[in-house]
């Protein structure tokens, strides 16, 4: 059977090793999805491939062993699953219409977290609705607050959830648990002075850890939401590299904006003779320089006044 390698890929599935047989790559956003979907994976496995489901390290499903000519059956089986975790799609019944752009990483975040500052599937969502489909290679991953559980500084944007804990002296008991564990689980942002906690704002990562100890919630999480915002990191055969700290205390609408910027300044720059078209980020920031990424992601971006925007970037 004559196979377009290059379609079956931007359909999201994938060559494999076998001859004549793909495997189907599901998208989960956020990495969240109700278990009733489960079941029509199940079938897709045992009715067209080889009866076993992989879970993928972007937070996806991958069936492997379907035959090509049973493509066009898989996808109509997948419509249920796209349609319910709301993916953008250009033409119904056919699958998936991109698969540049990865799978949107999230840890739990708040809704099973009590570090959690935020609800990460539910960011993670709202930017596959900015940027998906697409064929550019992007990866994004959101973690719910500084511990990084889903090791967000090895993708192109991290996402970090902050929160600028809000401090009221009058429920104070001047205990010092807050102040014990910011020293031995944080950064030590706090003290203790005439029986009151001063809060370091520049040490401070806004982790909440003060507001999951204190035992009479003087300390409380801000109602409006922060989050620091990492750039290009990257694994890969050559030159991986963590990603670093760009803006803290940003919100979410600079970020995606930012995030959005990026295709744009990508196309224009993208090496055309990349392999398959595609190209990490972090290598075309290093041939025009950061500077220039700065004017194209900045574009129309308003962060807040307490946003704190590194002046240089340097990658180890």
């Amino acid at each position: 059977m004559d196979v377009n390698t290059m379609k079956l890929k931007k359909n999201a599935f994938r060559v494999t090793k076998v001859r004549g047989l793909s495997a189907s790559r599901i998208r989960v956003p956020g990495g969240h999805l109700p278990a009733k979907y489960l079941s029509l994976i199940q079938e897709i496995a045992e009715k067209y491939g080889n009866g076993t489901v992989h879970l993928t390290i972007r937070q996806g499903f991958e069936v492997p062993g379907i035959p090509y000519e049973d493509m066009p059956e898989v996808n109509k089986l997948l419509q249920p699953i796209i349609e319910g975790l709301e993916i953008n799609q250009e033409d119904p019944g056919s699958g998936y219409s991109a698969s540049g752009t990865r799978n949107i990483m999230a840890c739990v975040g708040n809704r099973v977290c009590p570090y959690g500052c935020y609800d990460t599937t539910g960011f993670a969502k709202r930017i596959e609705k900015d940027i998906f489909p697409n064929d550019l290679h992007f990866k994004v991953a959101l973690t719910g607050c500084p511990n990084d559980c889903a090791k967000v500084r090895m993708h192109d944007f991290g996402i970090l959830g902050m929160t600028l804990p809000q401090y009221d002296p009058n429920r104070c008991i001047s205990c010092g648990a807050c102040v014990k564990k910011c020293e031995k689980k944080s950064v030590a942002a706090l003290k203790m002075v005439n029986y009151r906690v001063e809060r370091n704002a520049e040490k401070c990562i806004g982790c909440g850890e003060c507001v999951i100890n204190c035992p009479t919630r003087a300390w409380t999480r801000s109602e409006k939401k922060y989050y620091k915002l990492t750039l290009f990191g990257r694994t890969g055969r050559k030159h991986p590299r963590m990603a670093e700290d760009y803006i803290k205390w940003a919100d979410e609408d600079s970020i995606r904006k930012i995030i959005k910027n990026t295709y744009d300044y990508v196309k224009e720059y993208i090496d055309p003779e990349a392999p398959l078209g595609k190209e990490h980020i972090g290598y075309i920031v290093d041939r025009t320089g950061f500077e220039e990424y700065k004017k194209w992601a900045m574009k129309d971006v308003n962060l807040p006044p307490e946003a704190e925007v590194s002046k240089t970037m340097y990658w180890k």
